[in-house]
């Protein structure tokens, strides 16, 4: 097997779909579905996010959720993490991959958490130094990389530009998601092209939704003003 002839999943439901449901399900709920994946032959499921629970009521049993999980051999269960103190508390329950989120236009960004690209960045780059003494690896996503919300058309520089910085920090793989499900095959293939003159073709992957009616604010991998 080999990259020409397989397409490998990474199943975010436990937490990109949770986090999204206005029900509160409980951890046991959390952990058969998660248990229930890693038996499918899924090889990465993300599990959870260490995001404020006052941000993501719906994810604060992250630390029991992952505590719970029969974690199967040869699976991987990365878990999302907006900051140094949401990494901390992932390591204490045993978390050996996270992920962190930005995105590439500034409009979602400072509607979603808060923050400018270059400010969300500076909040996960002593995450990635502490990863990498950790041992620790770390993926990355890129949101709005087809198009926001809040700015429409997002230019296709800024998603080489965020997804070059997180590759150089040290993220070993970047996720480009189309948050709103707006891309066509030509513009996702334009614009994945364009990220691989700079990014490595075999670090990078894809993510895309189903449209929206509206905006969510929390459609993406992070929650409106997600801080642990």
């Amino acid at each position: 097997m080999n990259a020409s002839n397989h397409v490998r999943i990474v199943e975010v439901g436990p937490r990109d779909g949770l986090q999204n449901e206005k029900a509160m399900l409980a951890a046991a709920v959390k952990i058969e579905l998660i248990d229930l994946l890693s038996a499918t032959g899924l090889a990465t499921i993300e599990a959870t996010s260490f995001v404020s629970p006052k941000w993501v009521p719906q994810l604060a049993d992250a630390a029991e959720v992952f505590r719970g999980i029969r974690k199967a051999p040869g699976v991987v269960y990365p878990v999302l993490v907006p900051n140094l103190q949401g990494y901390e508390r992932a390591r204490e329950v045993g978390a050996t991959e996270v992920a962190v989120f930005t995105a590439a236009s500034e409009a979602f960004n400072r509607a979603n958490i808060n923050a400018s690209i270059d400010e969300s960045i500076d909040r996960f780059v002593p995450v990635l130094d502490r990863a990498r003494a950790d041992g620790v690896a770390v993926r990355g996503y890129v949101s709005t990389v087809l198009g926001c919300p809040y700015q429409g058309d997002v230019p296709v520089a800024d998603v080489v530009r965020v997804a070059r910085r997180l590759h150089e920090l040290g993220c070993h793989e970047i996720s480009l998601g189309d948050t709103i499900g707006v891309g066509t095959p030509a513009r996702a293939r334009d614009m994945l092209r364009a990220v691989a003159s700079d990014v490595p073709m075999d670090a990078l992957a894809v993510h895309s939704t189903t449209p929206m009616a509206r905006p969510s604010p929390t459609s993406s991998p992070a929650s409106r003003k997600a801080c642990a």
